[in-house]
């Protein structure tokens, strides 16, 4: 029970860190665009342009992949019912309304990094921006005050390592 004391004190404090940096503010577009890129539409827009150039391969893995990470991050989530930094730290906004209750991990980073571990076994020229956005995806959550760090590193540990169990699976 300590273990989980340190990580939500660590995670209070790198949140309030991040709030109170001068650049947030400036940002707050940025940081919805971002994170409107992995609502879900890109994954169907990805999933499309298999079908269009019968890449049968990779679209098998990605469907694969969401299939067991939507189910996963629906059961963590679900199970561990962990508040979201607006309903934990009393007089705290987020900027835009969470699509769910719970916090824990985050679905968004946890498919960006899923998509991300996926196109770039499949495709590797696009490790690097996939990763920059993977990554801005997780730190736009925060931003936006609807995760704690904590939640975007166990969506994309969740992402990452489930990309790599459906590449397994099908290779």
């Amino acid at each position: 029970m300590k273990l989980l004391q340190t990580i939500h004190s660590l995670d209070l404090q790198t949140f309030h860190w991040c709030l109170k940096r001068k650049y947030r503010r400036p940002t707050v577009k940025l940081y919805r665009l971002i994170s409107g890129t992995a609502d879900g539409h890109l994954y169907l827009l990805i999933n499309s342009i298999f079908v269009i150039f019968e890449q049968w391969l990779a679209l098998k893995s990605f469907t694969i992949g969401l299939f067991i990470e939507r189910s996963l991050y629906f059961i963590l989530k679900n199970k561990l019912k962990r508040n979201r930094p607006q309903q934990a730290i009393p007089g705290f906004y987020s900027v835009i309304q969470a699509s769910d209750q719970f916090s824990f991990p985050s679905g968004h980073t946890s498919a960006a990094f899923l998509a991300t571990g996926l196109l770039a076994h499949l495709y590797p020229p696009v490790l690097i921006p996939m990763l920059i956005w993977a990554i801005n995806v997780g730190i736009s959550r925060v931003m936006l005050g609807v995760h704690f760090p904590s939640d975007c590193l166990a969506g994309a540990a969740l992402g990452f390592s489930i990309s790599q169990y459906s590449l397994y699976l099908l290779l």
